[in-house]
């Protein structure tokens, strides 16, 4: 039997379309069937919402964080975002170190962010593999993957010629960092041609975890995602990704609006971010929340980041409320939590937007979420409800733990 959800009466922001007044959201097991107004016909037994006097978006994608593999409050001990031990660790995998239990999953909750892409640090010149997840629902982390095949983490500036300088290793120079990323691509484009003439022959092939998702980033199934704050570093990932032709995306991207047009021209987006940071380091002595503004007025595509736990990631529209101060379009800033993130790593056809089709993750927010004073009422992810209120008169929503979902009284009983 279908399970129908209906949340009726809110002003509803599909992001990708026109706002819509005393809209309403038609969900059936799991999946948007349906987003109009009043007219939108309602099926026969649905559970009924009611968000009236309140607005009704798509769940935030949080593009690039460390959520669970960075554990907040942990120290060391909860701290799995670098393997500081191989600068090609194209073969680590996020995944491998994610708890879902981290108290950070709760905070996405409390700041609407329903998805968000976890990646490997920039302690490597190439960091490993990420992975797309929802930010709350299963008994293991492996429930919640909304994508595996996402992208490959990058690295350049500081960061790697830091650890390894410091090491007295290669790279311990940009030129170094630069030549291992040259090095590592080489060596996968040979591995592919061994691997493609051995399957010719029915010949056996052995396997390299390395070359093998550098390959696909060859091939175009996994995106480049590269760390780089200052505009060289910038230019440096441009030539790279062009020598070798993969899919580029410019994290962070803090000095991007010193080369918005190349940026534009080539079609290249920006996750930019995190802006609620000191200048802690030098490649951050030209960051400022304005460049993002200068960024997608050039018509680059931008997301935002909190690089969780960087910024907290319940700060995720804090930051966008202060870049629509700062000159960001607050339709702009809507699309950079929501249909560009998803766009940019290829999630969108899942999730970033209130259409028929994607996933039934949705936010009902007290009014505009780019109002500092709104407050989350209730968030749905997979049309399952995991902020509930208790009651209308309820100020404090209460986020449905894991138990729950299998019948059980607690984790004990």
């Amino acid at each position: 039997m279908t399970d129908f959800l209906a949340i009726t009466g809110g002003y509803v922001v599909p992001v990708s379309g026109e706002p819509i007044e005393d809209g309403v959201v038609v969900v059936a097991d799991g999946v948007i069937s349906a987003v109009g107004g009043s007219d939108t016909t309602i099926p026969d037994g649905a559970r009924v919402v009611d968000a009236t006097g309140s607005w009704v978006l798509p769940g935030f994608v949080e593009a690039h964080g460390h959520l669970g593999v960075h554990e907040d409050g942990e120290g060391w001990s909860g701290n799995d975002t670098n393997e500081m031990t191989d600068p090609n660790g194209a073969r680590f995998r996020a995944l491998d170190g994610i708890d879902i239990e981290e108290v950070g999953f709760r905070d996405a909750l409390k700041g609407g962010v329903t998805t968000a892409v976890i990646k490997p640090g920039s302690g490597n010149p190439i960091g490993g593999r990420t992975v797309a997840l929802k930010t709350w629902g299963g008994r293991t982390v492996d429930e919640q993957v909304l994508a595996f095949d996402v992208s490959v983490k990058s690295a350049l500036g500081e960061n790697p010629k830091r650890v390894y300088g410091d090491k007295k290793q290669t790279p311990s120079t940009r030129l170094g960092v630069a030549a291992v990323l040259r090095e590592a691509f080489v060596d996968a484009r040979n591995y592919a041609t061994k691997r493609a003439a051995a399957a010719a022959k029915g010949e056996p092939f052995d396997r390299d975890l390395t070359d093998e998702t550098l390959a696909a980033v060859l091939d175009g199934e996994l995106v480049w995602d590269q760390h780089c704050h200052r505009h060289d570093d910038i230019a440096t990932a441009i030539r790279i990704a062009e020598e070798f032709g993969y899919t580029l995306v410019v994290n962070h991207g803090t000095e991007g609006h010193k080369i918005a047009d190349v940026l534009a021209e080539k079609h290249i987006p920006v996750i930019f971010g995190p802006m609620l940071t000191s200048r802690s380091k030098v490649e951050l002595r030209d960051r400022a929340i304005g460049n993002l503004a200068l960024l997608a007025a050039a018509g680059v595509k931008v997301a935002i980041t909190t690089d969780h736990p960087v910024v907290p990631i319940d700060q995720l529209r804090l930051q966008a409320i202060l870049a629509v101060r700062e000159g960001l379009p607050a339709r702009t800033a809507l699309e950079a939590l929501t249909v560009n993130p998803a766009s940019i790593l290829r999630l969108d056809a899942r999730v970033g937007a209130l259409e028929a089709g994607r996933d039934a993750d949705i936010v009902i927010w007290s009014g505009d979420p780019l109002a500092i004073e709104s407050d989350v009422e209730q968030v749905f992810i997979n049309g399952r409800p995991v902020v509930v209120r208790t009651s209308a008169q309820d100020a404090t929503p209460r986020i449905v733990d894991r138990w729950e979902r299998f019948g059980r009284t607690s984790w004990k009983g």
